[in-house]
């Protein structure tokens, strides 16, 4: 196995396999340099780190074009606040007792399209949908599995809300509490939502405003974007069904490693 971190010219692909790469970028998407490292390690026996990745896309003419947006009105004292709460919180519940992250997304059956290594000066087209069918899907993750609760509603709101605790429940019938860390929806706070819980071992703590990154769910619900949605096409909308059901089915311990050390386990 021969290594290059640097990017130089030790160890580094031949010329032939740099143009197969090229070529081979031109017709795959990849988000990440890492990624590409892995795909050139598998092929060609060649380790890059990514660091040596990075330098090599550029020397070959590709950028890697991506923007993240924030929140502009998050309250940093509120954030830090609400981590302690949540540490504490871990720290004093039951064993028995779980907790869980709570929201709603919507996924359209149209691909999204997501940025990855392209040749500078090139697209990378990928087919799209003329409809507007989408999957409502209400959700809750442990963070002690990080197993998801799944459902499919026609529409997100107290009902479903309802439907949706009422599954949470029943998989902990020898809990004494149940902690649920939601947003401030509205159907969240309902007057259907308040009844159910007056008699229910479920607890609702409400995230304080504007921050998505202290929801867990958020960041699995970018995780499922990211596999199922990003630069994939699918002809059908029940084949788009197929993939989300397929992914909720086998997904219940592959979000990124930080990410599971942030919040697990509880």
């Amino acid at each position: 196995m021969q290594r290059n971190d640097a990017g130089g010219s030790d160890a580094a692909l031949t010329e032939e396999q740099q143009r197969l790469l090229d070529q081979h970028l031109r017709e795959n998407l990849y988000l990440t340099a890492k990624e590409i490292a892995h795909y050139v390690e598998q092929t060609w026996q060649v380790a890059y780190g990514e660091s040596g990745m990075t330098q090599l896309l550029h020397r070959l003419g590709h950028v890697y074009k991506k923007t993240r947006l924030i929140p502009g009105k998050a309250n940093a004292e509120q954030q830090r606040e609400f981590v302690e709460y949540y540490q504490t919180l871990k720290a004093k519940k039951a064993p028995d007792d779980p907790i869980y992250f709570m929201d709603a997304t919507h996924p359209q059956h149209n691909p999204i399209a997501g940025y990855g290594w392209i040749k500078r000066g090139q697209d990378h087209e990928i087919p799209s949908n003329t409809g507007r069918q989408r999957i409502n899907i209400n959700g809750a993750i442990g963070c002690a599995g990080l197993c998801p609760i799944i459902r499919y509603d026609d529409t997100i709101n107290a009902q479903s809300t309802v439907a949706l605790l009422q599954q949470i429940e029943q998989q902990h019938p020898v809990a004494a509490h149940i902690y649920i860390i939601c947003d401030n929806a509205r159907y969240y706070r309902s007057q259907l939502v308040t009844e159910y819980l007056s008699d229910s071992k479920i607890e609702l703590i409400f995230l304080p405003p504007y921050v998505p990154d202290l929801n867990l769910i958020e960041h699995y619900w970018r995780f499922f974007k990211k596999e199922i949605l990003y630069g994939k096409y699918y002809q059908t909308f029940a084949l788009f069904k197929q993939a989300c059901d397929d992914f909720f089915a086998a997904s219940n311990s592959l979000l990124p490693t930080p990410i599971r050390k942030r919040y697990a386990p509880c």
